[in-house]
C-alpha cells in the first residue's frame, strides 16, 4: 500500500524559548496520490475517543452503552454540519460569489460553537424520541464532547492555524510564513482596508508583521499557540468533569459546568486569537461573546438549580 507523509508544507515549527524545533512537519499523508490531512484525522480521532469515553461514563453511571452509540451516530453527523453552518453564517462574504464552496469541507472553515449547538439540538430531539432524560444524557455526552475537543484541536497544529497574537513568552511558537493562510507581507494599506473598523485586529496583525524573524534563510512569525492552550484547558476540564460526576447535585450540573468551564477558557483564548469571526457589522468577536454569555447562563442555572435542590431536601 502506497502511504507516504505528504510533501506539502514540509517546513519546521519552532518553539524557540523552549529550545524545540520540529523539523519537516507534514500536513497529512498521501495515499495513492490522495491527500488526507492530519486535521481530518485529528477530528476523526476526537469523535472516536469522544464516543468511547461517553460509553465508558455511561457504564460507570449505570446507563446503556448502546444508547450512546445510537446517539453518537446522529450527533456526530449533525454537529459536523452545524460547525460548517456556524462558520458560513459569520463569513458570508467568502461565499457570496461561489456558494457551492459552502459544501467544500476540505478548504476548512468550522466553528466549534456551531457543533456544540448541533450536539445539543440532537440531544433534545433524541431524548424526546427515546423518552430519556435530556439532562442525564447531556451530563454524559458533554464528557465525550470535550474529549473530542482535546484531540481535535491538534488538527490546527498541523494546519498551522488558530494561532494568537505576537508573544515572546515561554510557549512562543514560530511558523513559516509560507505555511500560514494569511499573507503577512501584504501592504499596510491593504491591511487597513481589510480590518477597517477593527483596530485591535489590525494592531495584532501589524505586531506579528513587525516581529517576523529569519532563521536559516526562512521567515517565521512568532505567536501564541492558542490551539495548545485550548487543548490543555479542555484536558483539565475533562479531568475535572470526570471526577465531579459522582459528586453532582442534580442531572444537568455536569453539562452546565462544561459550558461554564469551556466558555471561561474561550473568553480568554479568543481574546488573543488573530483569526476571529465577528458579529455582523461590528468588531465584537462572535465566539468571545457566546462564551461570555454561556458562562453567565450556566453559572446562573447552577445557582438556581442548587437552591431548588437544597429546598427539596
Amino acid at each position: 500500500m502506497n502511504i507516504l507523509l505528504s510533501s506539502k508544507a514540509l517546513t519546521n515549527i519552532r518553539f524557540p524559548n523552549l529550545g524545540i524545533e520540529l523539523k519537516n512537519v507534514p500536513t497529512g499523508i498521501d495515499v495513492f496520490g490522495f491527500h488526507i490531512a492530519f486535521y481530518g484525522i485529528a477530528i476523526g480521532l476526537g469523535m472516536l475517543f469522544g464516543w468511547l469515553i461517553a460509553e465508558w461514563m455511561a457504564k460507570k453511571t449505570g446507563q446503556s452503552k448502546e444508547l450512546y452509540l445510537d446517539f453518537a451516530l446522529i450527533a456526530i453527523i449533525v454537529s459536523v454540519i452545524f460547525t460548517r453552518l456556524g462558520y458560513v453564517l459569520f463569513s458570508l462574504d467568502e461565499f457570496i460569489d461561489n456558494p457551492l464552496e459552502i459544501f467544500n469541507f476540505r478548504t476548512g472553515g468550522l466553528m466549534i460553537y456551531g457543533g456544540i449547538f448541533g450536539a445539543i439540538l440532537s440531544a433534545v430531539i433524541f431524548t424526546r424520541i427515546k423518552k430519556y432524560s435530556f439532562w442525564l444524557l447531556a451530563d454524559t455526552g458533554c464528557i465525550g464532547l470535550v474529549t473530542g475537543q482535546v484531540i481535535g484541536r491538534w488538527g490546527n497544529f498541523f494546519n498551522r492555524e488558530v494561532f494568537g497574537k505576537y508573544t515572546d513568552g515561554l510557549l512562543a511558537m514560530q511558523l513559516n510564513i509560507k505555511d500560514v493562510s494569511y499573507d503577512f507581507t501584504r501592504s499596510i494599506a491593504s491591511l487597513q482596508e481589510k480590518y477597517e473598523g477593527k483596530p485591535k485586529s489590525f494592531e495584532r496583525i501589524m505586531e506579528i508583521r513587525n516581529n517576523i524573524v529569519t532563521v536559516d534563510g526562512a521567515q517565521y512569525i512568532q505567536v501564541h499557540p492558542t490551539f495548545l492552550y485550548e487543548s490543555l484547558w479542555n484536558l483539565a476540564l475533562l479531568i475535572f468533569l470526570i471526577i465531579y460526576t459522582k459528586h453532582k447535585k442534580f442531572d444537568g450540573e455536569v453539562m452546565l459546568l462544561y459550558l461554564a468551564g469551556y466558555g471561561l477558557g474561550r473568553v480568554w483564548i479568543e481574546g488573543i486569537r488573530t483569526d476571529q469571526l465577528f458579529l455582523w457589522g461590528t468588531s465584537i468577536p462572535v465566539s468571545q461573546l457566546i462564551s461570555a454569555l454561556l458562562v453567565v447562563f450556566a453559572a446562573t442555572m447552577i445557582i438556581i438549580k442548587r437552591v431548588k435542590t437544597a429546598k427539596t431536601k
